[in-house]
C-alpha cells in the first residue's frame, strides 16, 4: 500500500478525533454563500516521506501529478506570478485586474540577491550551492517577504524550503503556514517530492526525505464528511515515478519529462467546496 496514503489517513483521523475547533471564533474564510467556513485543526503536523523508497501520490483518490508539476515550476522555474502562464485556472479566482497574482510566490523566487558567489535569485542560489557546497547548512529558500505582503494576491502558504545533503542524498524539509488537508495536501507533497527528484537529478544527487511541516493542519467543517469517506476507501500500491535522465538543466525540465506509471486510484471527489 502506498505510505503516502498511510500518513494521509493518520493525519485526518488524528485531526478529526482530537482537533480544536475553531466554532465560536471569528474567521476570516468563508464559503461561497458567505457562512463562515469554520474548521478543525492540528497544530504543528509533520510528515515523512522517503523518496528513495516510493513516489509520495496518494490512492484514495487521484493526484493530478502534472498540473501540480506545472504549478510548481511556474513558481521555481519561470518566477512568474501571471496565471496565464498556468496551464489550470488554481489561481484564476486571486488574480488582479493585470492578470498577477501581486509580489507573490514566483515573483519572490525571482528576486535577485547579492549572495555570496554573486548576484543570483533563488532558485539559482540552491542550484549552486548543491552543485558548488552541498554540505552547506545554509541551502534555503524563503518566499515569506514581510514588505510585500499587501501587494501579494494571498500571503504564501508553502513558503519556505530547507535543503541538506546526507551522502549522496537531498532531502528537504517544506514548512507550510496552513494548509486546507483535503484540497491540497497531496497537491503539495507531489510538487515538491518531484522538485526534490529535479534538483537531485541536476546536481548529480539522489533524492532523499522530504519532510513536510505544516504549522496549521486543517480540515473544512464541510469537508468532514467527504474526508471521513475518503480515509475508509481502499488503499493500492504508489505509482512507480521517473524523470527524463537527459535532462541536466532545471530550466529544461518540462511536465513532459515526468513518467507516472502503474497509477492505481480510486475515484476522484467532485465538486468540493473551496473557502475563500
Amino acid at each position: 500500500m502506498s505510505k503516502a496514503d498511510v500518513l494521509f489517513v493518520n493525519m485526518c483521523r488524528n485531526i478529526l478525533d482530537s482537533g480544536f475547533s475553531s466554532e465560536g471564533q471569528n474567521v476570516r474564510a468563508r464559503w461561497e454563500d458567505g457562512t463562515p467556513a469554520h474548521t478543525i485543526k492540528q497544530f504543528g503536523v509533520v510528515n515523512r516521506y522517503d523518496l528513495s523508497e516510493e513516489f509520495p501520490a496518494l490512492t484514495l483518490r487521484p493526484t493530478y501529478i502534472k498540473n501540480a508539476v506545472d504549478e510548481m515550476l511556474w513558481i521555481w522555474q519561470k518566477k512568474s506570478n501571471r496565471v496565464a502562464d498556468l496551464k489550470s485556472g488554481i489561481w484564476d479566482q486571486w488574480a488582479d485586474r493585470d492578470g498577477t497574482i501581486g509580489k507573490a510566490y514566483g515573483y519572490q523566487m525571482g528576486i535577485k540577491y547579492n549572495f555570496a558567489q554573486g548576484e543570483m535569485d533563488q532558485t539559482d542560489n540552491v542550484i549552486w550551492q548543491l552543485k558548488n557546497t552541498p554540505y552547506s547548512r545554509r541551502i534555503m529558500t524563503n518566499m515569506y517577504n514581510f514588505s510585500d505582503l499587501r501587494e501579494m494576491g494571498l500571503e504564501p502558504c508553502a513558503y519556505s524550503m530547507t535543503f541538506n545533503v546526507t551522502g549522496d542524498k537531498l532531502n528537504a524539509v517544506l514548512n507550510q503556514r496552513s494548509q486546507d488537508i483535503l484540497t491540497a495536501n497531496n497537491w503539495n507533497v507531489v510538487q515538491y517530492a518531484v522538485l526534490v527528484h529535479m534538483l537531485a537529478q541536476v546536481s548529480g544527487l539522489k533524492a532523499g526525505e522530504l519532510v513536510h511541516v505544516i504549522a496549521d493542519a486543517h480540515i473544512y467543517d464541510r469537508h468532514a464528511d467527504i474526508v471521513r469517506e475518503l480515509i475508509e476507501r481502499p488503499q493500492y500500491p504508489a505509482p512507480t515515478f521517473r524523470l527524463n535522465p537527459d535532462i541536466k538543466d532545471f530550466y529544461d525540465f518540462t511536465t513532459d519529462d515526468i513518467i507516472i506509471e502503474n497509477y492505481v486510484k480510486n475515484p476522484q471527489i467532485k465538486n468540493i467546496p473551496v473557502a475563500l
